[in-house]
């Protein structure tokens, strides 16, 4: 079992890189780069973020060295909320309100259908910390809940560093937005970014 880990880690690896590299040659034939970093930036190695991707999820941030987050560094996390989703998130929470998984019962509701869990919705936050670079500790979260987010729409979390309160700890203010940039979560997070372990990039 721990050798089919490994191997499974291994590839996962591979296939994660592979991506990388093609977002980044992508980026770079449309004319992309990082040439507005400061020259302290571009003189220390670029840290990947210790999070996973899948082809549906896209992200950004402006920082690439836990060291150089300052106050006005930005990463998001764009994803769809799928059906899916509501369904694995019902069965990992045990949130199994009927407002997000009956049709019939949610169309009787103010919302007049189904609508996907807050905390599914307010994760997208955490997966937008994720990306920075390091390994990220959720310290607190702030969130104020705006409008319901339905099964299908494609959302994007931002946070912003608001200020920086230790060497290693963070404030940012969080939102969520759906594809006509309305805001459905706004809020404010505090982190721990440390580095990433010897192999963990």
């Amino acid at each position: 079992m721990q050798q089919l880990t490994k191997s499974w880690l291994r590839a996962s690896d591979h296939l994660a890189n592979s991506v990388l590299e093609a977002n980044r040659a992508t980026l770079a034939a449309l004319g992309f780069s990082n040439g507005g970093q400061s020259e302290k930036r571009q003189t220390k190695p670029n840290v990947e973020s210790v999070a996973y991707d899948e082809q549906d999820w896209t992200d950004t941030r402006t920082v690439e060295t836990p060291e150089d987050i300052q106050p006005g560094d930005v990463v998001t996390f764009s994803k769809t909320i799928s059906e899916e989703d509501v369904h694995s998130f019902a069965r990992a929470s045990g949130d199994t309100n009927r407002l997000h998984l009956d049709d019939s019962f949610a169309s009787e509701t103010r919302f007049k259908g189904r609508i996907a869990h807050g905390t599914l919705v307010s994760g997208l936050i955490s997966a937008a910390l994720a990306r920075l670079p390091g390994v990220v500790v959720y310290l607190s979260q702030d969130t104020r809940f705006l409008s319901p987010v339905e099964i299908g729409e494609r959302l994007t979390a931002e946070a912003e560093v608001v200020e920086v309160l230790d060497t290693d700890r963070f404030r940012l203010s969080t939102t969520v937005t759906n594809e006509d940039e309305e805001a459905v979560i706004d809020g404010e997070a505090v982190v721990l970014v440390d580095p990433a372990p010897d192999g963990g990039e």
